[in-house]
């Protein structure tokens, strides 16, 4: 695996690839991370992995400086699955002045995790957009469990026309069902027990709605009480079309297979999102 830093570094060492897969990071990896390189093996001659801790996603309360920095670790974990490039570049060599221009997305993307983290989005698009931008990639790999996320940049692409395919990689989870996450290294003993519940509470909405269940509202507050009983501070709990994650209204019967519930709550310190098809 060769490592770049710059971006001059980068076009250098792509030039001449024929078919680019991408896989954007902030490091810290775990399986769920590995998982979608082996799936841009699938997409790409050369798959290219990124780790860049973006400060423009995280808000002033939010966790930038003790994200966990792992680059040794990540480096020989990209290698071992055959990653062909990585591109780790310096804050100066992605925002080498102030960024003023940046990307407005749309007003999905101010609910949901957007309405819990304001300006989110508007991160983690100006940067995604500046990594391909510089990767030029043909196909890029977003994990399904940052659903919201999933849309967003798929939308973006489609609106600005970019020549990128975007790919879906599975979420990936531990054999107790919680969704593997870098922020699950945030988790005390008694927390990381605790922390599936999260899981097993979308599955049981989503079994609810499988069943037939039309009351949405009901299912979403019912779901929000009964992690704040066990002791989560939620944030939402929402059933979205899969496709455009719109609200459906009450008492739509959706077509089979097509709703999803996704979940954002906070266990302790540590917030924790994840989202569960119905009917899988």
């Amino acid at each position: 695996m060769d490592t770049v830093s710059t971006a001059r570094e980068l076009r250098e060492r792509l030039s001449g690839a024929n078919r680019i897969a991408f896989v954007p990071t902030m490091g810290n990896l775990h399986e769920g991370h590995l998982a979608l390189m082996r799936t841009a093996r699938e997409h790409g001659n050369a798959v290219v992995a990124s780790i860049f801790v973006n400060r423009l996603q995280f808000g002033p309360n939010e966790d930038f400086d003790r994200y966990p920095r792992t680059m040794d670790a990540d480096c020989s974990e990209l290698e071992r699955v055959g990653v062909d490039v990585l591109f780790a570049p310096q804050e100066r060599e992605m925002y080498p002045v102030a960024q003023s221009y940046r990307v407005q997305p749309p007003p999905l993307a101010e609910e949901l995790e957007g309405a819990s983290r304001p300006g989110f989005f508007q991160g983690v698009c100006t940067v995604v957009l500046k990594l391909f931008n510089l990767v030029q990639p043909d196909a890029a790999v977003f994990g399904k469990k940052d659903r919201q996320q999933l849309a967003v940049v798929r939308g973006m692409v489609e609106q600005f026309n970019l020549p990128i395919d975007v790919v879906a990689g599975e979420t990936v989870r531990a054999g107790d069902g919680l969704a593997l996450s870098s922020r699950n290294n945030y988790l005390s003993e008694a927390e990381r027990e605790e922390a599936p519940s999260l899981h097993r509470v979308l599955r049981g909405v989503a079994d609810k709605l499988a069943g037939g269940r039309l009351d949405y509202g009901a299912l979403e507050r019912a779901a929000c009480d009964e992690l704040a009983r066990r002791g989560w501070k939620p944030d939402y709990v929402a059933i979205r079309d899969g496709d455009n994650l719109r609200t459906p209204a009450p008492g739509d019967r959706p077509r089979p297979g097509s709703l999803i519930v996704l979940g954002a709550a906070k266990l302790g310190t540590t917030r924790l999102i994840d989202n569960v098809d119905v009917g899988d």
